[in-house]
């Protein structure tokens, strides 16, 4: 006999429903059930061995853990926010974001956390942002695209909230974030232009309010200097990484210096764009221009010719950026961790025959 209001379980574990349950979990881990417990309560007494055979098996039986009870235990909401504080148009037009999100949630979906997208489009927007973050709704924060010294991340920061950066801070900052070698990367798309002789070499500069726009313009400065060129502003405009912007900024350098023979853009939306100008003026890429971008995306390759351009490795960032915010959700948070990924250029018809340097 049963207690009246008791309902038992079938002997395989598995609830009445159908769905798959934690002592099934467990079973298939091949760990006991308060293990596999562990594990979705985010507590840091499970090897990591044990951890990775518990998200399998969760993985291959589709189990969906309990959030309420799970909430009520560990105070957790499961969920994490990306804010990134731009335009939607433009948010949903570059591929940068989406090669993004899409490394944050591999890594995500392993510990069977949600991402919360979070688009602040004003500062009244960043202002009730900063009290929802603050207030226990997200366990954890990812920001990507800051502009300026924006003080939401050290503000969360300072509540207690994990906070993770895509992108090097404009100011010293004792919040986590992860970068790619912008200045290396530049300088090695100069340096390329450089060789294969030429020696105008323009640039479309990224917003210089950021530190990819930053340190993407000091790595044009560094080759100029090695090489023993002269730094010309004249050869020099500035950009928003998007392709109309890109196209414009061609026009403005071919106006104050017809005799370019060459030009790095801090993007390859932007390097589109500035293909677009070329074209409209009748100068062969590369014969009478040669064009580098950076990002190595989609559109690099479907640009006539196509681009070369600095592949920056973007999944791999946003799954760094989710490493390292995981690691501050299952250990004491601490600040000032750096983790800078390495960038690669790759050499299409736009500056040369193909193949990379």
């Amino acid at each position: 006999m049963y207690k009246r209001g008791v309902r038992a379980l079938p002997r395989n574990g598995a609830a009445g429903n159908g769905n798959p349950t934690l002592e099934e979990v467990a079973r298939v881990a091949g760990v006991s059930r308060a293990t596999a417990s562990r594990v979705f309560t985010a507590s840091p007494k499970v090897s990591p061995k044990a951890r990775r055979a518990v998200e399998r098996a969760a993985e291959k039986l589709r189990y969906v853990p309990n959030r309420a009870a799970r909430t009520l235990v560990t105070g957790r909401t499961d969920s994490v926010g990306l804010v990134i504080p731009e335009p939607t148009s433009f948010l949903f037009g570059d591929p940068f974001f989406p090669r993004l999100v899409r490394g944050i949630g591999e890594v995500l979906s392993r510990r069977q956390l949600q991402l919360v997208l979070l688009m602040p489009q004003s500062k009244e927007d960043e202002a009730r942002l900063e009290g929802y973050l603050s207030a226990g709704h997200v366990d954890g924060v990812l920001m990507v695209s800051l502009h300026g010294n924006d003080p939401l991340p050290e503000r969360v920061h300072r509540r207690g909230t994990p906070v993770v950066l895509g992108g090097k801070p404009n100011v010293d900052s004792p919040v986590n974030y992860v970068d790619v070698d912008n200045v290396g990367g530049a300088r090695s798309a100069v340096e390329h232009l450089i060789k294969i002789g030429r020696r105008r070499i323009a640039t479309v500069t990224g917003p210089l309010d950021m530190g990819a726009g930053v340190d993407r313009l000091q790595g044009y400065h560094d080759a100029l200097r090695q090489a023993g060129a002269q730094i010309d502003p004249v050869l020099q405009e500035s950009g928003d990484f998007g392709q109309p912007r890109g196209a414009k900024a061609m026009e403005a350098l071919l106006h104050r210096r017809p005799d370019l023979d060459a030009v790095f853009c801090a993007s390859d939306a932007m390097a589109a764009g500035a293909l677009e100008t070329l074209r409209r003026h009748k100068r062969r890429v590369p014969q009478d221009v040669a064009v580098v971008g950076f990002d190595d995306s989609t559109i690099a390759t479907s640009t006539v010719p196509p681009l070369s351009s600095v592949r920056q490795p973007i999944e791999e960032m946003g799954r760094e950026m989710a490493r390292l915010l995981l690691a501050g959700l299952d250990s004491p948070p601490s600040g000032g961790k750096r983790v800078i990924l390495a960038t690669e250029l790759v050499v299409r018809a736009s500056s040369g025959k193909g193949g990379r340097e």
